[in-house]
């Protein structure tokens, strides 16, 4: 596999999940679910940290990154298949798109972690729809949908729940 595979699927780290999840018995297969997403949004949490500070880097890092990642993951599409569960990227910069902007404060994260992650798996219209772009847009469309739902609905929480900012 190529380099474009090994950032894709974050240094093949998504390979474990969905290698555990194809050696269960026919029975407890969970179907699509591998647990890779979780673990492509864990590493955008792990990574959190070292995005920049300020409004104009943090805009155009993310907006860098978005691009990027489209191309890595319409690459990798090719290579593993059309919506591998293996591409993780697209979470990752999704969850960027959901901590975006916000206070880096462990509630902050923590929210925005369970509102992506209930998102990206629910793909509520017009999340959904972002899906239907072709290539590595499509991939990384619809986490970007679900990162920035979540961050509109932590920031309207935020003035109703004080404690979240803490």
């Amino acid at each position: 596999m190529e380099l474009t595979t090994a950032l894709a699927t974050g240094l093949y780290s998504s390979c474990i999940p969905v290698k555990l999840a194809a050696a269960l018995p026919a029975p407890l297969r969970p179907g699509r679910w591998t647990g890779s997403g979780l673990l492509g949004t864990a590493e955008g949490l792990a990574l959190a940290p070292f995005l920049p500070e300020g409004t104009l880097p943090l805009a155009l890092f993310l907006a860098a990154a978005s691009l990027a990642a489209c191309w890595v993951c319409g690459r990798a599409e090719r290579a593993l298949g059309a919506d591998d569960p293996r591409i993780i990227l697209d979470e990752v910069v999704g969850y960027w798109a959901a901590v975006a902007f916000l206070p880096r404060t462990p509630r902050v994260l923590l929210a925005c972690f369970v509102l992506f992650r209930a998102l990206d798996a629910a793909k509520p219209p017009p999340v959904r729809w972002l899906e239907r772009l072709p290539g590595g847009w499509g991939v990384v469309a619809d986490d970007l949908g679900a990162g920035l739902a979540a961050n509109l609905l932590v920031r309207l929480a935020m003035p109703c729940w004080p404690w979240l900012r803490a």
